[in-house]
Formats: structure tokens, sequence, C-alpha cells
């Protein structure tokens, strides 16, 4: 539903994205993580068909948003001014505007505001007034550029309670530099820095590609020093520590064929291991281990 292309955007002599391509499918809320200045909005304002690309090819719902860019536009949901003016914009039919205007009102949680200005709303009811302006029309595909900033946490947990909803529905790509914005909404991150694309996946499958070992913890009904002690000795296991006063261990092995000696070693000994879990490296681990091991521009 959203395709970028190597796409690539020139400001005179500044080169704001350099040979951005990811593909988000149908249904799918995707998170572009990044810090500030990293790309994120000229990349979505090409997106949107606010302005051409340099060099490359964006398209939404399979329309090209440069040859095509009307029914481009059609399709996609964005932020201009007021709710009827988008209505009138987006050429929804005036027989059914009222209606449209109505649903996502309430969707939105706006119906007690309706007849308020917009310039007199609370920051929060602002954010929502625009996602309102991005349903609006039943679009297909969702464009939504940080849009929590600036919020106070109880707004925060409102807007994201509307995203969230949309899963399913519509195809939407949320820009953010919140890590933890991204790893609750989205099951799908594209990481960009100083204009270029550094991974698109899952944070699992990024977990996996980033962390040589793996790391699990356990918990076993026995003395945690003995339990130290005997994991520690495992060829593959290559650190192992106790944590509080039971048996909580911390482990990191170098495959999963280690975690089944050290499951068989458990047993031998007759103690009980009640749980093993492998824990997961969290988005602003990912993030930081990209962004080091990011080659030099040329």
């Amino acid at each position: 539903m959203i395709e970028a292309s190597h796409l690539t955007k020139e400001f005179g002599s500044i080169r704001a994205i350099d040979d951005v391509s990811f593909s988000i499918p149908r249904g799918e809320i995707a998170g572009f993580l990044g810090p500030n200045g990293a790309g994120k909005t000229t990349t979505m304002r090409i997106l949107a068909g606010i302005f051409p690309p340099t060099s490359g090819r964006a398209s939404i719902a399979g329309f090209d948003t440069r040859t095509q860019g009307l029914e481009a536009r059609r399709r996609l949901g964005y932020f201009p001014e007021n709710v009827r003016t988008v209505g009138k914009l987006k050429g929804i039919e005036s027989s059914r505007r009222p209606r449209d205007i109505d649903s996502v009102l309430d969707a939105c949680g706006l119906r007690q505001v309706a007849t308020r200005l917009v310039g007199k709303l609370s920051k929060g009811y602002r954010q929502r007034v625009g996602l309102a302006q991005a349903l609006l029309g039943d679009p297909e595909v969702l464009i939504l550029d940080e849009p929590t900033v600036g919020l106070d946490p109880e707004q925060v947990t409102e807007i994201r309670s509307l995203i969230r909803r949309l899963q399913g529905e519509r195809t939407v790509l949320l820009s953010s530099h919140i890590l933890s914005e991204v790893s609750l909404l989205c099951r799908r991150v594209i990481v960009i820095n100083k204009g270029r694309i550094l991974a698109e996946d899952t944070p699992e499958r990024l977990s996996d590609r980033l962390r040589p070992s793996l790391r699990v913890s356990l918990r076993v009904e026995a003395p945690r020093d003995a339990v130290v002690s005997l994991l520690s000795a495992i060829p593959g296991v290559i650190r192992a520590d106790g944590d509080g006063p039971d048996a909580n261990v911390r482990l990191e092995a170098r495959s999963e064929d280690v975690l089944r000696e050290v499951s068989r070693a458990i047993q031998e000994q007759r103690w009980l291991l009640l749980e093993m879990k492998r824990e997961t490296i969290g988005l602003e681990e990912i993030f930081l281990s990209l962004v080091r091991h990011e080659p030099p521009r040329e």
C-alpha cells in the first residue's frame, strides 16, 4: 500500500534523504524511527505528494505520487486546516459529507468540541482534529508525522489508543523519535538516520540480527550460587549471574544448542526448572547499535 523506491531528495547542496526504499503492506502500522533531522518528515512529505523527489518513485495504494498524484491523495490521510475544508479538498460528495464528518468526530472523541475554533482547543484536542482530518473520507493509507509530540501523558495515551484501533483497517506510517511509542504501536520498524534507511524489520528480528548471543532469564528451585556455578561451567555459556535472593539467573549463551545443555544439566541435578524465558533487545538498544555501526557518508 505504501511504496518508496530509491527516493532521494536534494535541497540545493543538501541531500536530505539518500536512496530510501521500503514497503508497507495493507493493514499494517509501521513505525518510522529516527532522531530529529534524520529525514523522516522529508520522506513523508514526498509520500504525501507535497513535493516530488529529486529521484526515485513513491506510490500510495498503487498510484504514483508524481504522475497520478490526485488518485494517490484521494487514498491518503493527511493534516491540513479543518475537518469541513478537508472534506471539500478530498472531493467527498456533499451528500455524504455530513455523515462522514459525524463519523470521524465520534471516532476521535470530538463531538463535545465540534463547534469550537481549533485554535481555542487544547494541544490534545488539536491532535485529535488532525487525526480526524486524516480519517475523513475513509482513506486506505494514513501518514502520521509525530502525532503525539507536545502532549501530556494522558493525551499521549488517548492518541495512541485511537491509532491502535486502526490496526488491520488501514495502512499506517507513523513517524516518531520516541522509541517507546514505536514499540507500543508498531509491529514493523523502519530505522532512518542521516537520510539513509539503516534497517526495516520487526523489533524481534532486528534483535536477532543485532545480538550475536542469546540472553535468557531462568527461575530454578535450587540454591542460587549452586545454579550459577553449574551453568557457568557449561561450554558455550558466556556468562551466568544471579539476581535477587532466589535462584533467578540471567544467562548469556552462544546458541540454542547451549540452552538444551543448560536444561539437561538442571534436570540431572534434580532441580526444578520453573521458567526459562528468552530476553528481547529493546528498541533503544537496537537503534543505538544501528547508528553506532552505520557506515560514513561518502
